[in-house]
């Protein structure tokens, strides 16, 4: 693409006035970023519908990504990033006096994901056509996303996040059509036929008409660029009947209002479950169709096609393939089922078993009859074939029926070629331990993808002060190939370079600062070590140790007013899920623990809690380039990987970890001297398990200090947190604290010393944080992505 500065100039004035009818100087930042952001759609529309050609016509095998969430944050610094025009339209807009970060600020991030696992989604999606590879992204169109978060007085409350405006939004198109009709509840029985065959009848059937809106993929400087398909459901004419009441249209908007609804009731079990089933039939029934026009025979669709199934929220793809090469194209069972097979593969995202999605069978055969018969198959088939060859304990363990439940993992595993864990030691326990009875009987299918971050955003964008340092230090060859960081190795001995990167973290501290300054109206030093911990609040990330540790130092400082510590700005970011009361209460616990302590001046700015509402993409993008110390300190053995953790990295922050998900790999990269580990590895948290020996109640009662921490949640230290507290007295010491905070705190306490004595010493610090940036280039996502490629979906 051949852009000038004056042809941009002269597209975006028409734009506005297409669009608004108003020139620059009257036009608001929401209307230049909308006249802008469609400027860079129609930029980019050439390369889209020539690459999908090329596709169409070469018959090229494609990737499709099924994900219940992907979250892509704002797009307008990528996409202007990945076209290789960023300068040159910060430069237009410029010279009409427009501040392109104006623009930035006025988009809304795409609110259609929760965390890590939307985030690797999208970070694949950048990198799919950045290493040239056709892949397609399926997901929902949800016009609320999970929900943003607000503190009011320390507790969390959900509003919802209504970041789809009424407008729709800009980067998208929608094709209807390309729509699709998906059946749900009613009665499917099979007739025989003259030929022998079963046709299944459907009576009585709910009809969801599912319109498809695409959102482009562009490729890093290479006009490559795929598509990203959300779904969203319409009742259209036709349909109206099936429908009478505002109630019942009510219900099927619904469908794609909220990332998860509460499955605490039978109701939101519903929704899940028909959210589930509409994201995955409408993307198939596509696939297939186009797979039917390039003419090839249905039994060979493995040969043009693979479907990734991201966690088991899509694991209905494999019946639902299953029901159209039977019921809509005739294939023999056995001929389904091999295709089937060859077509599907799975990532596994945790080793817990309670987020290993299982359904009741009896809700499962309401909503989706014609499926709940071809699981049944599928159960019966896989235990047909294994009878006789192992044991009967392991073929109870991994069908996929099992005690009036439908297990999706099971579904994924049996009905895939491929299971892959997303860290070295989460493929590892998923092997040993969580799914070793499936490596008994498929060990083949078994490979490990470690995580990655699409690292242009995370330093490009989210840190320019850094990226123009790397630029002058070893030259701009990094921002294409991220493996030429490791020239920063040449450097790290050197006193004056060490000085410009401290200059930049201070920067990006600053602007940390006056962000929480203009948001929460509170001081923090930036001479102060930023502390950060952000991600999903869960019992087993260990927030609360965090918190243990900052009443342990404001215990130190309260009893001895002369104590001099290094200053410490703790940073917290998290959202917990609405029917999550524990998580809550640690919410609410950080909340007055951060007013008591920043309200305090006898502290004398040596300690500062923060609490940031409403973690997203956008705010980590604020926060990750301002950090210090990056806490990721999962009970060993709990966190899959981690992407966080390659973040904080790449931006110069000291992680600070238990030898858990991909820090092993952090650790492997960077050297044992260049981040801070502690507490008990995998092993001797298993051996805790084997043993049944933990006693938190003996640690409590024989660690005088540990003792005093625990009991500040229940003694008043804490103010208006007497309930919350008790919850998780009892959590620690009544239910044994499950999650092992007790046995690693001293460590934890030890190493977090270390740290404030380690920064004392800015050359050591700054030597150390330039060593992470250097090596991690490792956890690039084009990499991890181009494995996917390659051993996984043959599409490259």
């Amino acid at each position: 693409m051949q852009l000038t500065k004056e042809k941009i100039i002269q597209d975006f004035k028409m734009q506005l006035h297409e669009d608004f009818m108003i020139k620059n100087d009257e036009a608001t930042a929401d209307e230049r970023f909308i006249a802008l952001a469609k400027q860079i759609k129609c930029y980019v529309m050439p390369d889209w519908l020539r690459h999908r050609a090329e596709i169409v016509k070469e018959q090229k095998k494609t990737a499709y990504y099924f994900s219940i969430e992907f979250l892509p944050g704002k797009m307008l610094q990528t996409n202007l990033l990945n076209l290789g025009i960023y300068d040159l339209v910060q430069e237009a807009l410029s010279e009409l006096g427009v501040d392109l970060m104006d623009l930035v600020e006025a988009e809304r991030d795409m609110a259609l994901g929760n965390g890590g696992l939307g985030r690797l989604a999208s970070c694949f999606m950048d990198s799919l056509p950045t290493i040239g590879a056709p892949g397609f992204g399926n997901g929902i169109r949800y016009k609320y996303g999970l929900f943003k978060q607000k503190i009011v007085n320390g507790y969390q409350v959900e509003l919802p996040d209504a970041w789809l405006s009424s407008d729709g939004n800009v980067w998208e198109t929608k094709k209807p059509h390309a729509a699709v009709d998906v059946k749900i509840y009613g009665n499917v029985y099979l007739v025989p036929q003259e030929n022998g065959d079963l046709k299944p009848v459907y009576e009585n059937v709910k009809t969801l008409h599912a319109v498809p809106y695409d959102i482009t993929q562009i490729g890093f400087n290479n006009d490559v660029v795929n598509n990203l398909r959300l779904w969203d459901v319409e009742i259209p004419e036709k349909y109206e009947l099936d429908y009478p009441t505002l109630a019942d249209r009510r219900r099927i908007e619904d469908i794609t209002s909220v990332l998860y609804p509460d499955d605490a009731t039978r109701e939101g079990q519903s929704l899940r479950l028909i959210q589930e089933y509409f994201m995955v039939s409408a993307g198939l029934q596509t696939i297939v169709t186009s797979y039917a026009k390039m003419g090839l025979p249905m039994a060979q669709i493995h040969e043009k096609v693979a479907v990734h199934i991201n966690d088991t929220h899509p694991a209905m793809a494999v019946p639902e393939l299953m029901r159209i090469l039977i019921d809509d194209y005739n294939l023999e069972w056995e001929v389904a089922w091999a295709t089937t097979t060859k077509v599907m593969s799975y990532t596994n995202h945790t080793v817990l078993s309670e987020a290993l999605e299982k359904w009741d069978a009896g809700l499962f055969k309401e909503i989706v009859p014609r499926i709940y018969q071809i699981v049944g198959e599928i159960d019966r088939q896989f235990v047909k074939t294994w009878a006789g060859k192992v044991d009967a304990s392991v073929i109870d363990h991994t069908r996929v029926i099992q005690n009036g439940q439908i297990h999706m993992a099971n579904l994924s595993i049996i009905g895939g070629h491929s299971v892959n864990g997303v860290a070295k030691l989460h493929t590892e326990l998923l092997i040993e331990d969580v799914l070793k009875d499936f490596y008994l009987l498929y060990p083949e299918k078994f490979n490990n993808k470690t995580n990655g971050i699409a690292q242009r955003r995370w330093s490009q964008i989210a840190n320019p002060g850094m990226s123009a340092l790397l630029d002058k230090q070893i030259g701009k060859g990094w921002r294409s190939n991220v493996h030429e960081l490791s020239k920063l190795e040449e450097f790290l001995d050197d006193a004056a370079v060490q000085h410009d990167f401290y200059q930049v973290k201070q920067a990006n501290k600053q602007r940390l600062a006056d962000f929480v300054k203009k948001t929460q109206g509170i001081d923090l030093p930036i001479h102060a070590i930023f502390d950060v911990q952000v991600k999903r609040l869960h019992a087993y990330k260990r927030q609360l140790l965090n918190v243990m540790h900052i009443i342990k130092l404001y215990q130190d400082l309260k009893d001895d007013p002369t104590l001099e510590i290094t200053p410490r700005v703790f940073f917290f970011g998290a959202k917990a899920a609405p029917g999550y009361h524990f998580a809550k209460s640690v919410i609410k616990i950080i909340n007055e623990l951060a007013n008591l302590i920043n309200q305090d001046e006898s502290l004398r700015d040596q300690l500062k809690v923060v609490f940031l509402e409403n973690y997203n993409v956008s705010l980590a993008e604020l926060i990750v380039p301002a950090a210090d110390v990056s806490e990721q300190i999962s009970t060993a053995g709990k966190e899959a990987s981690g992407t966080s953790n390659m973040k904080f990295m790449l931006n110069g922050a000291i992680t600070l970890a238990t030898l858990d998900g991909a820090n092993i790999e952090i650790k492997d990269a960077v050297g044992e001297d260049n981040i801070v580990i502690f507490g008990m590895d995998k092993d001797a948290v298993y051996d805790h398990y084997a043993r049944h020996d933990y006693n938190s109640r003996h640690i409590y009662e024989t660690n005088p200090r540990l003792k005093r921490v625990v009991d500040a949640f229940t003694d008043g230290t804490i103010p208006n947190t007497q309930y919350e507290g008790y919850e998780i007295w009892d959590a620690l010491i009544s239910y044994n604290d499950e999650y092992f905070l007790l046995e690693d705190f001293d460590d934890y306490v030890a190493k977090q010393a270390y740290i404030s004595e380690l920064y004392k010493d800015k050359n050591t610090w700054q030597s150390k944080a330039m060593k992470n940036i250097a090596n991690s280039g490792r956890f690039s996502s084009d990499d991890t992505i181009e494995l996917y490629a390659r051993e996984i979906w043959g599409i490259l």
